[in-house]
């Protein structure tokens, strides 16, 4: 686990006592400091809240407000995680109530950067967890949004690792992927396709399921029917492996098509211990919020930018 930058109350002292002396900014940021009569308000938006990852991610967050205090805590989530436009009018709110930061896992990588840009504009410190923003877009647009998350790309390269373990050379497998738009569905498909060439497997199908288990079946069952030879079905999260889970069981190949996932949830995690999944990547979602909400009051503090920070990821196995 990372150890804190900096202590959550050091680091709203220090916020606070910026605004009460009067101190200005660097030239550098339009941040503006905190009322310091006024506690600092953190909006955490999230994707889908019907997928346990999230939903661990808001636990966690609020578990790190009890604990800690001196801070206000919105926690907020669309419907599926598809939902651009809702999360779009999400920042909008957020804005309209004159929260201090956002703390945002975008469902699109792209398309939600212009509302960051104007809630940025209006002096609000966005810090980017989960999914992170197209690089050339914020170059684009002249604006750093500090990214905090692991590296999805390393990460799901660990889990193709120990799958190929399992397997021999020119063993066929398919990939099922995120929404194709994701950053982090693209890094986590990199990194299946990276363990996979390097074991010389064959990657006979790759289809995106858009995160969600429902689709995930489907397409898992008709890439079954198609491909009798099958070892091995890679999903790039475990909500998605659960349904390739569900397809393999249907099909009576539980035996004989390997899956593994990503994100260690606990139903994902009973089924690598059961020995029904392989393996998954644990990426510690439960304090991913945390760590974003953590510097984020940092940079409030300070008015500084800092650069992106990568968080831990690990292995989970059997």
């Amino acid at each position: 686990m990372l150890q804190k930058a900096t202590t959550l109350a050091t680091t709203l002292l220090f916020a606070l006592t910026l605004a009460a002396c009067g101190s200005e900014q660097p030239a550098s940021t339009e941040t503006a400091a905190p009322d310091a009569e006024k506690p600092v308000r953190v909006a955490l938006i999230m994707k889908s809240l019907a997928n346990e990852f999230f939903i661990n991610m808001a636990d966690g967050a609020r578990a790190h407000q009890a604990e800690n205090g001196g801070y206000e805590l919105v926690v907020n989530g669309i419907k599926n995680e598809s939902d651009l436009a809702q999360q779009v009018s999400l920042v909008e709110q957020m804005m309209a109530t004159r929260v201090n930061v956002i703390v945002i896992a975008p469902a699109d990588s792209k398309g939600l950067l212009p509302v960051v840009k104007r809630a940025m504009d209006e002096g609000i410190v966005v810090v980017n967890i989960d999914n992170k923003f197209d690089n050339a877009i914020l170059a684009d647009m002249g604006i750093r949004v500090p990214f905090v998350g692991p590296d999805n790309r390393e990460g799901a390269k660990l889990v193709g690792d120990a799958l190929a373990a399992k397997l021999e050379a020119g063993d066929q497998v398919a990939i099922i992927g995120g929404i194709p738009g994701a950053f982090n569905a693209q890094q986590r498909q990199l990194g299946f396709e990276d363990a996979m060439q390097a074991a010389n497997m064959e990657v006979v199908s790759t289809q995106a399921a858009d995160w969600e288990q429902a689709k995930a079946a489907s397409v898992a069952g008709a890439i079954l029917v198609e491909n009798p030879e099958l070892a091995a079905i890679l999903a790039a999260n475990d909500s998605m492996a659960l349904g390739a889970v569900a397809a393999v069981r249907q099909a009576g190949k539980t035996d004989d098509v390997l899956v593994v996932g990503f994100d260690n949830i606990s139903a994902a995690n009973d089924l690598v211990q059961s020995g029904e999944m392989l393996a998954t990547a644990d990426q510690f979602g439960d304090q991913l919020a945390v760590f974003g909400i953590e510097y984020a009051l940092q940079i409030l503090a300070s008015g500084d930018i800092p650069e992106d920070r990568k968080t831990p990821i690990e292995l989970i196995t059997k």
